[in-house]
């Protein structure tokens, strides 16, 4: 199992170097970050920009990986996208994983000053924007006329140091996101059962995503794919679980999604005075001791 952190772009680089820095030097798989414009209770506090923040980190650090854990197309187009992104993953020496999601309601979905989608739209929107930056990412020359996007001899040249493309690690939960997950992404992104919510129990949480897992499973072999060659990542924080209150309570959750069939967590950076409260020390801990201690 992999061990990752997820880090709000909410610091000043002053102090957000250290941060990022501090995350490679305590071992972390990868640090991805918030692709938003803005999100719920932090709107009204600082938010930086997610593609400057990554390619800041990429000049600090050497062996982890980083990326967007998600990007939607909620105020994203996949052109302009498909540019930064082979720029970070040139930056970043071929270490740059791509989270994508449909997005919500809310404030990235209506700070265009258009209306919100609904969850069909959003639903299509994400089709057609993975299947277009699939071709951007692979192809030098890409002309795309069909879908809600479009290209006209779009070039992204000299293409992403990873080859064929840059991983995609798409969050989805539902028929048509697992499908696009079977098809598109070197990885799959969950949250959790939100039916279960942070008022279930850890074993409720826990069964919910080991049936996530076996929908995935099932569109995977439907669509002729090995269902082993799909990463399975729970991105931590909205779950009944609490796993930074110790070493332990860590491992006690690790090993339960392991045996669900999870590949990788990720926990939230701590921020002092938000849901994502933690001891800082204790977090380390789990970071430095908490992967040995699961054998």
């Amino acid at each position: 199992m992999r061990l990752s952190t997820v880090i709000l772009p909410i610091y000043r680089w002053s102090e957000g170097r250290d941060v990022w820095r501090r995350a490679e030097d305590l071992g972390f798989h990868a640090a991805y970050t918030y692709d938003h414009l803005s999100w719920r209770n932090f709107r009204d506090g600082p938010w930086f920009g997610a593609v400057p923040t990554l390619a800041a980190a990429a000049g600090l650090t050497e062996r982890m990986r980083l990326g967007t854990l998600v990007t939607s197309p909620n105020f994203r187009e996949p052109v302009t996208l498909a540019k930064d992104l082979m720029t970070l993953d040139d930056l970043s020496g071929g270490r740059i994983t791509l989270g994508l999601g449909a997005g919500t309601t809310g404030f990235d979905a209506t700070v265009l000053g258009g209306e919100g989608w609904s969850a069909r739209e959003r639903a299509d929107r994400l089709r057609d924007f993975t299947a277009l930056l699939d071709r951007l990412l692979t192809e030098p020359v890409v002309t795309h006329d069909e879908g809600h996007y479009r290209a006209h001899e779009a070039r992204t040249i000299p293409g992403p140091v990873q080859e064929p493309r840059i991983p995609f690690a798409i969050a989805a939960t539902g028929p048509r996101g697992l499908r696009l997950a079977a098809r598109y992404g070197q990885a799959w992104v969950t949250t959790g059962d939100g039916a279960v919510g942070e008022d279930g129990t850890p074993a409720a949480s826990r069964a919910a995503v080991g049936a996530q897992v076996s929908r995935l499973e099932a569109t995977c072999t439907e669509a002729g794919r090995d269902p082993g060659s799909i990463e399975r990542i729970l991105l931590t924080g909205f779950t009944p679980d609490r796993p930074l209150d110790s070493v332990d309570a860590f491992v006690d959750a690790a090993n339960a999604y392991r045996e669900q069939g999870i590949t990788e967590i990720v926990l939230h950076w701590p921020i002092a005075g938000s849901q994502f409260a933690a001891d800082q020390a204790t977090f380390e801990k789990i970071a430095v001791e908490g992967l040995a201690q699961l054998g």
